[in-house]
């Protein structure tokens, strides 16, 4: 018997695999509104951040619209042609998760072994941010830039590479259309305003300061995209 690589799935996709099964099946038809978020992670005994990524994934693929402020409705797909998202792509807010855990300690680190130069190349990030964000546009080279200067400042290569993987991950269908909803110039602007107390955290060679600030910075940010669909571009 011939056999296959069995690869791990993302909680996500499993969550997602049952939802579709249940759509192919009829349990729920077509233009039906399928159960809130609270409702099926209680049912599948998971959290609301899987749940919402596996309904984004969803969305993507082509089997759901979710309209805001009403809910999340199943779509004719008979003249649909299928676009799977890929196995690899990560959550978006478990990525969040996982980048506040990493982040912490990069930032914490930045503050002390920084130099003047890494402070200048966080200034520089920032006021990319600022001068997108005034042109309307989402200043995401600056955010990434920012990230990037951070794990810069601790001199690693191995935790450089991995916070850029991190953050190009943020590239993905799924963050992407999870951002669509939730990002707006208010958001951003809040962001830039966080990143500028990780920025001098840094600056002061304060590790504890710098370590708060970038965690709350993420907290923030999975609250921003865990936000109810209802509020979903009312900045």
């Amino acid at each position: 018997m011939p056999l296959h690589t069995v690869e791990p799935q993302r909680l996500y996709r499993q969550i997602a695999d049952q939802l579709r099964a249940l759509i192919s099946k009829g349990e729920f038809q077509v233009g039906a509104r399928l159960p809130a978020e609270r409702e099926l992670s209680s049912q599948l005994g998971v959290s609301r951040p899987s749940v919402r990524e596996a309904l984004i994934a969803l969305e993507v693929e082509g089997w759901v619209e979710v309209r805001t402020g009403s809910g999340v409705y199943v779509l004719d797909r008979s003249h649909r042609a299928a676009t799977p998202v890929a196995p690899t792509e990560w959550g978006p807010l478990e990525l969040i998760r996982a980048r506040r855990v990493v982040e912490g300690e990069t930032a914490a680190l930045a503050a002390t072994l920084g130099k003047r130069k890494d402070v200048d190349a966080l200034d520089r990030a920032i006021e990319s941010m600022r001068a997108m964000a005034d042109r309307k546009l989402m200043p995401l080279d600056g955010d990434r830039a920012f990230h990037v200067a951070v794990v810069e400042a601790c001199g690693n290569a191995v935790l450089s590479e991995t916070i850029q993987g991190f953050w190009d991950s943020r590239r993905g269908r799924i963050f992407t259309r999870l951002g669509g909803y939730f990002e707006t110039v208010s958001s951003w602007r809040a962001a830039i305003a966080e990143h500028e107390v990780v920025r001098d955290a840094i600056a002061a060679h304060d590790a504890d300061a710098a370590r708060i600030a970038m965690h709350a910075h993420m907290d923030r940010a999975h609250q921003r995209f865990s936000a109810s669909w209802r509020r979903a571009k009312a900045a």
